[in-house]
C-alpha cells in the first residue's frame, strides 16, 4: 500500500503544478490556512490538481488575508486514472454528501446521478456535488477528483453505453445471494466497469426487465438485508473493487 503524509494540511487546486511555480488561493482557501489552520509564512501544505501528482508547497502570506503557496517539489507521481462509474438515484442532501464523499474514497472516476421512476429527489447540485467530491479527494490522500455530471434520465445514460463497458446493477431480485461468485468470472476484463443503484424504492418492473435485457449487464444481490440506497452504494463499490477492481 502506497505511504501517505496525513499529517499534512492538503489542498485541491487547480493546475498545471510545476516546481517553482505560485498558486494565489481563493478566499476560501486563504481563510481556512491562515484563520482555521492558523498556518504561518512558509508552512507546509500538500498540493494537487487531479492531473499533476501531489506536490510541497510554502505559504507565502501576502497581507492580512491574501495567500500564495510557492512549489517546492513533487511528492509523489500521479497515479493510473481509475475507471469506476457510479450511478445512483438522487437522494436528500445529507445522506447524497455521504454517498458522494464515499464514492470518492472507494475510487469512484465518475458520478452520474440518474433519474429512475421510483426516484424522489429530482434536482441535484452539481457544484455542491463536486465540492464534496474534491473534500473527500483532499482528506483521503486521493489525487484524483471523480468527474461529476448533472442528472440524467437513466435510459438517456444507458443511451450510447461504451462497448465493453460492464453494468453491474444492484437488483434485489437477483438469483443468487452471493455477487461474489456472480461477478467472478468477469475477472480480468477490459473495458472498465460501472455500478447502478436504484432509489430507495428499488427499480421499477420495467426497468428491471430493461436491464436484464441489455449486453453487458450484470445483475447482483447484495446479500439477505435490506441496505438503504447510500448504503447500498459503498456496499456494490465494495464487492466489484474486491473482485474486479483495484483491491485485488
Amino acid at each position: 500500500m502506497a505511504s501517505y503524509d496525513f499529517t499534512s494540511i492538503r489542498l485541491f487546486v487547480e493546475g498545471p503544478l510545476a516546481a517553482g511555480g505560485e498558486i494565489e488561493t481563493g478566499r476560501d482557501q486563504a481563510n481556512y490556512l491562515l484563520n482555521v489552520m492558523r498556518l504561518a509564512d512558509g508552512d507546509a501544505v500538500l498540493l494537487f490538481d487531479g492531473a499533476s501528482g501531489e506536490w510541497r508547497a510554502r505559504v507565502r502570506k501576502d497581507g492580512k488575508k491574501a495567500v500564495r503557496l510557492a512549489l517546492e517539489a513533487q511528492v509523489r507521481p500521479q497515479p493510473p486514472a481509475g475507471d469506476l462509474w457510479l450511478l445512483f438515484a438522487p437522494l436528500k442532501h445529507a445522506r447524497f454528501d455521504y454517498l458522494v464523499q464515499k464514492a470518492v474514497e472507494m475510487g469512484a472516476s465518475r458520478l452520474q446521478p440518474v433519474i429512475t421512476q421510483h426516484t424522489q429527489i429530482a434536482r441535484v447540485n452539481t457544484e455542491r456535488m463536486r465540492a464534496n467530491a474534491i473534500e473527500a479527494a483532499e482528506q483521503c490522500g486521493v489525487l484524483a477528483v471523480a468527474e461529476c455530471h448533472d442528472p440524467q434520465p437513466l435510459a438517456k445514460a444507458l443511451d450510447g453505453w461504451p462497448p465493453g463497458r460492464l453494468l453491474v446493477f444492484c437488483d434485489e431480485g437477483a438469483a443468487s445471494a452471493n455477487p461474489v461468485e456472480v461477478l467472478a468470472p468477469f475477472r480480468g476484463r477490459t473495458g472498465g466497469f460501472a455500478v447502478l443503484v436504484g432509489p430507495e424504492g428499488g427499480f421499477s418492473q420495467d426497468e428491471r426487465a430493461m436491464l436484464h435485457k441489455r449486453a453487458d449487464t450484470v445483475a447482483i444481490s447484495l446479500g439477505p438485508r435490506i441496505l438503504r440506497a447510500d448504503t447500498a452504494a459503498v456496499a456494490a463499490l465494495a464487492v466489484v473493487q474486491a473482485t474486479l477492481g483495484d483491491w485485488r
